[in-house]
């Protein structure tokens, strides 16, 4: 039974990796990407990447809500998804 639920939650987890990168993959650029293509610097950095990051949680767990993701899973999910739009 625990080989089982294992196996389930191994599986979750890459069905959900190959779904963030896909994600990753059709975004344009990253928040990051765009602050530096607008040249922003200081505060007006600072509030844009706040806005993206909090952007993208809302963006990503709308994803993981989808996905019908839960617990551990939904938390790992969302954390990779708003890492990869906001950039590193």
């Amino acid at each position: 039974m625990k080989k089982m639920l294992l196996a389930a939650l191994l599986s979750t987890f890459a069905v959900n990796a190959l779904a963030v990168n896909a994600f990753a993959q059709d975004a344009t650029t990253t928040c990051k990407a765009q602050a530096g293509d607008k040249q922003l610097a200081g505060a007006a950095l600072k509030s844009f990447l706040t806005k993206c990051r909090k952007d993208a949680k809302a963006t990503c767990a709308g994803k993981a809500t989808e996905q019908k993701l839960a617990g551990a899973a939904k938390a790992s999910f969302t954390r990779k998804c708003v890492t990869d739009a906001v950039g590193s």
